[in-house]
């Protein structure tokens, strides 16, 4: 591994940290995998962080707790997604790393309803998940005028992509199996992002210098409904159109109509 351009990929077994990952790369993993490269470590344990930082130039940080917005477990989003995240950033900083990219969420945003919004949107995230999103990127930006550091966070919008584990995929599995309800058009509108447009655009913001210490939203340029997202996913799967719709007023007293 080149030192000058050295770099470590946390949540490096996942499914957008697979991607950004190089066989050069340093991987920081929980568990050892067969990566090359591995490093094993977490992101509550501090010793292990500062052995996976030293060497390293840019650190992608794509580690986290997710897609369990409304958990019965707060505590572990403020852990992991936070304090873990502030833990990386003390031992990127003293180990002298020069660059790094943090993989956030627009759910550190207030919901933007139907407006078309842009990352100056105020107001404060609804979900324990979205405010310890939106906390690591205060450390993150802290601790960029603290070391020096090029920082930058990306608000990824939904991402989706071949071997995607998200709410998309859920959808697509259970249409496939039949058992995914025919959506209503509610008029909520969710945007999307393929993930190599995320990796590409992590990679473009670590190389740029005018990126440091900016918050960018990574986003497709159109929002998609519910029901055009299903009634895709359904002609993909060779599906026939739906010919009926489940009521809005069903899915509203189940709270999972903004979930997809």
């Amino acid at each position: 591994m080149n030192a000058a351009n050295a770099t470590l990929v946390t949540g490096a077994s996942g499914f957008i940290g697979q991607r950004l990952l190089r066989p050069c790369d340093r991987a920081l993993v929980r568990t050892a995998r067969g990566l090359p490269n591995a490093v094993v470590g977490d992101l509550l344990d501090p010793a292990s962080l500062a052995v996976a930082c030293q060497g390293i130039d840019t650190v992608f940080h794509c580690a986290g707790y997710a897609h369990a917005f409304a958990s019965a477990n707060p505590d572990a989003h403020w852990r992991i997604n936070h304090e873990g995240t502030c833990n990386l950033l003390t031992a990127a900083g003293e180990a002298g790393v020069r660059r790094f990219v943090f993989l956030s969420s627009v759910k550190a945003m207030a919901e933007p309803g139907s407006a078309c919004i842009d990352e100056d949107w105020p107001g404060e995230p609804a979900s324990v998940y979205g405010k310890a999103k939106r906390a690591a990127e205060e450390a993150v930006l802290d601790a960029g005028a603290r070391y020096g550091m090029h920082v930058v966070n990306l608000r990824l919008a939904m991402v989706y992509g071949c071997g995607g584990r998200g709410n998309l995929e859920r959808m697509a599995r259970g249409i496939a199996a039949g058992w995914f309800p025919p959506l209503p058009e509610t008029g909520n509108r969710r945007s999307l992002v393929h993930v190599d447009d995320v990796v590409e655009a992590a990679r473009l913001v670590a190389a740029q210098p005018a990126a440091s210490g900016r918050t960018y939203i990574v986003a497709g340029a159109r929002a998609y409904s519910g029901r055009e997202i299903y009634d895709t996913l359904r002609a993909v799967l060779r599906k026939p159109p739906a010919r009926c719709r489940v009521p809005e007023w069903f899915l509203r007293s189940g709270g999972r109509v903004g979930d997809i």
